[in-house]
């Protein structure tokens, strides 16, 4: 009678935590991006967290496509970018009419957009692009749309050529491509970038004065920034558009799961720094306060309000 008591007990418990197992869907980027292997550990974060949610990280063409995904159920979270999430709440702009079920769990990077060439395509200045071929970024990413509404504000009508960025990457390394707009961070190109310049030289292409005025005054859900030397090899400084890239999640989401999650995040300290240069040494709650343009998740409030952070009524879900 007591190991049958004993068994049917164990059974229950094990019944519980099947019933408290979560498996979610990650939605992340194309395999060749830095952000693809920061997802990857942040999954593995998650998955050690011990609260029995199991994270599965999926490739995909980035922002866009996430948030798509998403609203199709098709995906739990994803990686988002913050301008590109606020068009989406809002329903503006690519989402006109149409608002999206998104909430922020946390900003990780700022990611500065670089026009990077072939050094013997003869381009030294983003004037110089119309009718001219060049990749504005992965498909469905927040590059790509980011890069056609700047391009759009200044006037300059590039050729686009779509593709993967590995395609994009072996077409120009094959001289049938000239350029590509690609994310990175304010201390250094995106891997794939590094790759390229290896293969042949490089230039990155900067704002003029001029045409970073012009987007600070049209485009007010993104930031004009000033790169150091340095961030490749023999690369001088240069001025250029950002965005943050943080996760997002739709309603969906429970706000336990959601503190979770960020709990796992903001607990580490080494792993997404070893996924990430950028990451090393980053304040991760202070950086989504100061990047985010939706309401955090009830789940990532709850976190932050539990370590005493202040966060602005702009930032709180709606009751």
């Amino acid at each position: 009678m007591k190991h049958t008591i004993i068994a049917a007990l164990g059974a229950l418990c094990l019944a519980s935590g099947a019933a408290r197992a979560q498996d979610l869907l990650f939605g992340s980027t194309s395999a060749s991006s830095s952000h693809y292997g920061y997802i990857v550990a942040v999954g593995k974060l998650i998955n050690e967290g011990g609260s029995g949610i199991k994270a599965t990280v999926v490739e995909t063409g980035a922002t866009m496509d996430n948030i798509r995904r998403m609203e199709r159920g098709q995906m739990d979270l994803g990686i988002i970018t913050t301008n590109v999430v606020q068009h989406a709440v809002a329903g503006t702009q690519e989402f006109d009419g149409h608002p999206q079920d998104l909430a922020l769990l946390w900003v990780y990077a700022p990611s500065p957009q670089n026009v990077i060439m072939r050094a013997d395509s003869g381009i030294e200045s983003l004037e110089q692009l119309n009718g001219f071929k060049l990749n504005p970024g992965i498909k469905g990413s927040a590059t790509e749309t980011t890069t056609e509404a700047v391009f759009g504000v200044l006037g300059i009508t590039p050729d686009w050529v779509r593709g993967s960025t590995t395609d994009i990457v072996d077409a120009i390394k094959d001289n049938r491509l000239p350029g590509y707009v690609k994310s990175g961070s304010p201390k250094s190109l995106d891997s794939s970038t590094l790759d390229l310049a290896n293969a042949t030289g490089i230039r990155v292409l900067g704002l003029s004065d001029a045409q970073a005025e012009k987007i600070r005054a049209e485009m007010p859900d993104i930031s004009v920034v000033d790169i150091a030397p340095g961030v490749g090899e023999g690369i001088p400084g240069y001025k250029t558009w950002s965005f943050g890239v943080g996760v997002a999640a739709t309603s969906a989401m429970s706000e336990e799961t959601a503190y979770q999650i960020v709990k796992a995040v903001m607990a580490d300290k080494s792993a997404q720094a070893n996924a990430l240069a950028s990451v090393k040494d980053v304040d991760l709650a202070q950086m989504t306060l100061d990047y985010a343009t939706v309401p955090l998740h009830p789940g990532a409030l709850r976190w932050f309000e539990e370590q005493g952070i202040a966060v602005p009524d702009r930032l709180k879900p709606a009751s």
